[in-house]
């Protein structure tokens, strides 16, 4: 499908640069968008939403979101740093292996 395609490209572009994708999670399918969002000449009232949990450095984020925003099936899309350092990201009980 069309967002099987997106999530692909979005992972490849993380894994392709260093960084580390560690999973997806689809949020909700043809949901209701909180306003009309007009977006590559078209308007929108419904859209699906997903989050894609990943690591990696501050040009890689940049370059997704380039990607994303000249994508046609998207119609917003946004990062958020969580955390500064892995260590704070993954859980105590994984392990983590340093060089």
């Amino acid at each position: 499908s069309a967002m099987a395609g997106l999530l692909k490209r979005s992972a490849e572009t993380v894994l392709d640069r260093g960084g580390a994708v560690r999973g997806f999670v689809n949020m909700g399918r043809d949901q209701t968008l909180p306003y009309r969002m007009r977006r590559h000449m078209e308007y929108h009232t419904t859209g699906t939403y997903w989050l894609m949990h990943y690591y990696a450095n501050p040009k890689t984020s940049g370059v997704l979101m380039s990607q994303l925003k000249l994508d046609p099936r998207v119609i917003r899309c946004n990062v958020v740093k969580v955390s500064d350092k892995l260590n704070e990201m993954v859980a105590t009980s994984e392990s983590i292996v340093t060089f």
